[in-house]
């Protein structure tokens, strides 16, 4: 059972295991949430962790630790196939994930929900599913020059095998706002999909997707949200989105490795074809040809991440219990909170918005390479991120090759930040800042 004491919460059930908390105050205690998390209790180099790298994947409560234990102990089994006893309870743990699945973004039908490796395979799903089935020579896919390589590297690839054309939705400077008002000059008749990311993972733009999507709606261009970095931290609705398709990674948003859902709206799901053939999601097969199941099986060839998804289940009522609007709001206060210390600080170039930012700071120190930053901030217990951060056509539009990255969510407090921008100022000193 989670040590919940002094936040408000208490334990709630899923069939007969206790998982994660309930919401029962207005307020959330954030430090007594980190008791949740046995990783966060721990010394890195002799110093307290300060774990600030949660852009590139997040801790794991001990809800869903256990959740996972509980399973290889108790339900192992693979699905759908077996009629015995544990397959029939990991079958039942396996599709009341996807039941979850639908709810956590209010999906019409748990049909919509397909169980994927995570964002980079989801948005990869549909480049050469759907992609390669709707995507002609002298179309175009727009998207964003703040892409992670995840949403960029598959279209490069469909373009490739089917004569297409990218085009790029340009940012203004530093700021990594994108223009709202040159949307409408890009959605030209030739553009065939919209592919955007949600939160910026470099620079913490929180872009306003539904308008966007409604925008490309009205001419009948499809849309895809990648929603790696928005999943775990706010509310989202695909019906109010109004996006054909939606990929997020369970790991960013305290699920396991390895396990990420792909929302597909069911009438374009039930035009593309499959992704991958093997068993489970056929229905017939003889030497020449063979059937398909009906969305979302006919999508998930072979024997799937079983623990991943019950893991991820149990992240989801997790994170709800906490509730998703208080995280969001508790990512705006530690965003704004970070940038305006770092800000005042002498020799550093912060990028992304000032205000309105998600809850992550990019940053250079003038004369200190990315990865001095972050090597020395490890030996103080401190995790960043140091690099391109997947993002290295954004890196030559900003005029740099990498920045530090410091990313919090909502286990990490203001006390941190204020040590986190102590170190940064012993960095500068220590190279002579």
């Amino acid at each position: 059972m989670n040590n919940l004491s002094g936040t408000g919460f208490h334990p709630i059930s899923i069939g007969d295991q206790e998982f994660m908390p309930q919401q029962t105050t207005k307020t959330v205690d954030w430090k007594a949430l980190r008791e949740d998390f046995p990783i966060l209790d721990q010394k890195v180099h002799g110093q307290p962790l300060l774990y600030l790298d949660n852009a590139a994947t997040s801790q794991k409560p001990r809800a869903v630790i256990d959740a996972l234990s509980r399973y290889y102990e108790r339900d192992n089994a693979n699905v759908h196939r077996g009629i015995h006893e544990l397959s029939n309870r990991a079958t039942a743990a396996f599709e009341a994930a996807r039941v979850r699945a639908a709810k956590f973004l209010n999906a019409r039908s748990a049909d919509e929900i397909i169980f994927t490796r995570g964002t980079t395979e989801g948005i990869n799903l549909v480049a050469a599913a759907w992609g390669t089935k709707f995507i002609k020579r002298g179309d175009k896919i727009l998207l964003t020059e703040m892409e992670h390589h995840s949403n960029i590297v598959p279209w490069q690839l469909l373009a490739e095998r089917t004569g297409a054309q990218l085009v790029f939705l340009p940012i203004k400077g530093d700021c990594g706002l994108l223009d709202l008002a040159q949307l409408d000059a890009f959605l030209t008749s030739d553009v065939k999909l919209l592919a955007m990311t949600h939160i910026s993972n470099s620079l913490g733009t929180i872009n306003p997707v539904a308008e966007y999507c409604e925008r490309a709606r009205r001419r009948g261009i499809a849309t895809l949200i990648d929603a790696a970095q928005s999943a775990g931290h706010r509310p989202l609705d695909v019906q109010q989105i109004g996006c054909d398709f939606l990929a997020f990674s369970g790991h960013k948003m305290c699920g396991p490795t390895g396990i990420g859902v792909l929302y597909g709206r069911g009438e374009v799901l039930e035009e593309t074809p499959p992704y991958q053939g093997g068993g489970e999601m056929i229905l017939s097969v003889d030497f020449h040809q063979s059937t398909w199941k009906h969305a979302p099986h006919k999508f998930e060839a072979g024997t799937p991440d079983i623990s991943g998804a019950i893991g991820l289940h149990a992240a989801m009522v997790y994170l709800d219990g906490i509730g998703r609007d208080r995280i969001a709001q508790h990512d705006l206060e530690l965003g704004a909170y970070a940038f305006e210390k770092l800000a005042a600080l002498k020799g550093i170039r912060l990028f992304g918005p000032p205000i309105g930012r998600a809850g992550l700071v990019s940053f250079l120190l003038d004369g200190i390479h990315a990865h001095d930053v972050v090597t020395v901030a490890d030996q103080r217990g401190v995790a960043l991120r140091g690099g391109h951060h997947c993002n290295q056509p954004l890196m030559k539009k900003l005029g740099v090759e990498s920045t530090a990255r410091a990313s919090f969510y909502f286990y990490n407090t203001t006390e941190e930040i204020d040590r986190f921008v102590e170190v940064v100022r012993e960095i500068k000193k220590f190279f002579g800042g």
